[in-house]
């Protein structure tokens, strides 16, 4: 029997397509991790606003829930590891009265340039709000 010539037309082709589809799955994997921190962020300052609103509920005067809201914020964020270099709370106490209820919105506004190994371009702001109710048969202010 005759010796056949070797074929060359295939060695080397799954290096080469290695060589196409890593930076896709690259791209791929830093996106699945820039989101899932994205998601992370989002429910630590609804959790956040959730906590604010609830200490807001049980101060006594509008201006003290205010206060409340900013303490209680700012520590559950802490908690939660999450770094937010500008930070807004703000506290609804127009319905401040038994039986009313006070909302509070939080803005975090970080920047994604840390987010990864390949910096994202420019800053996300994750803006959450929470109403608590107050109780119905709760004392008026103290005089």
């Amino acid at each position: 029997m005759p010796d056949r010539p070797k074929r060359r037309g295939d060695e080397g082709s799954v290096a080469a397509e290695m060589a196409l589809i890593a930076p896709l799955l690259l791209t791929l994997l830093l996106l699945a991790v820039g989101t899932g921190r994205l998601v992370s962020a989002r429910l630590d300052v609804a959790d956040a606003a959730h906590q604010a609103a609830r200490a807001a509920s049980l101060a006594r005067t509008p201006a003290a829930a205010s206060q409340a809201a900013q303490r209680a914020a700012r520590s559950a964020l802490d908690g939660a590891g999450l770094a937010c270099p500008q930070l807004s709370v703000t506290a609804d106490t127009a319905a401040f009265h038994p039986g009313g209820q006070v909302s509070v919105t939080l803005a975090c506004t970080a920047s994604l340039a840390d987010l990864t190994a390949v910096p994202w371009p420019g800053d996300h702001t994750v803006t959450e709000t929470f109403t608590s109710p107050l109780e119905s048969y709760r004392a008026g202010e103290p005089e």
